[in-house]
Parts: structure tokens; C-alpha cells; sequence
């Protein structure tokens, strides 16, 4: 069974930054391609990100793009996300996701995950 575990949200204003974690348990962790996603009160869970098992290949929501950076480090079995210029508009529970594998294309839909952490609060203050 894999694991995830979100950390690092919290509470920022508007313009600060964030970095979120993702801990993956597994010996396997390079062969998950992983994403980000987030759910604001109120509104369904959204696609932020993705990035392959190799790293090499990466997606953003438009909303985005620019702003947020996905990384990981396949020696720590864990993914980041790097949040930066926050707005109010990006306050949500944000989670990772993993699946095993990639056949091509953004994997912005939640059916594409077949693994889901319990998802860490970022509160953007305006």
C-alpha cells in the first residue's frame, strides 16, 4: 500500500511563499508519475500540477503557470511544490497524488491517481 503525506501549509499573505512536501512511502517511488491538487470551500478539487517519475516532464493549470514549481527528489521518495507571488485565490487544501506509470498527457484528472495524501491548508491573507 502507498502512502502519501502532505506538509508544509500554513498561513501566508498575499505575494509570500510556500513549499509544500509530499512523503511517499514505497521502494518504487521513481516508477510514480505524482500531481498536485487543491480545493477551495466550497468549490471541487482542481488540478495544480504533475510531474513524471524521471522529473523531465511537467504540467500547471493555467492558474499556475509561472508562479508554482513541481519538483522531486526520487533519493527521498518526495515531491515538492514551490509556491510563489500567493494570492488569496490559491487558499485551498491542497493534495498529492500518485499513480504508477505514465502513457502520455497532463494527468489533470483526479481518475488518472490512484493515490491520495490527506491534504495540507494553504490560507493565502490579502
Amino acid at each position: 500500500q502507498v502512502q502519501l503525506v502532505e506538509s508544509g501549509g500554513g498561513l501566508v499573505q498575499t505575494g509570500g511563499s510556500l513549499r509544500l512536501s509530499c512523503a511517499v512511502s514505497g521502494r518504487i517511488f521513481r516508477s510514480y508519475t505524482m500531481g498536485w491538487f487543491r480545493q477551495a470551500p466550497g468549490k471541487e478539487r482542481e488540478f495544480v500540477a504533475t510531474i513524471t517519475g524521471s522529473g523531465t516532464i511537467t504540467y500547471y493549470a493555467d492558474s499556475v503557470k509561472g508562479r508554482f514549481t513541481i519538483s522531486r527528489d526520487n533519493a527521498k521518495n518526495t515531491v515538492y511544490l514551490q509556491m510563489n507571488s500567493l494570492k488569496p485565490e490559491d487558499t485551498a487544501v491542497y493534495y498529492c497524488a500518485a499513480v504508477q506509470g505514465y502513457s502520455g498527457g497532463a494527468y489533470d484528472a483526479e481518475s488518472r491517481y490512484d493515490y491520495w495524501g490527506q491534504g495540507t491548508q494553504v490560507t493565502v491573507s490579502s
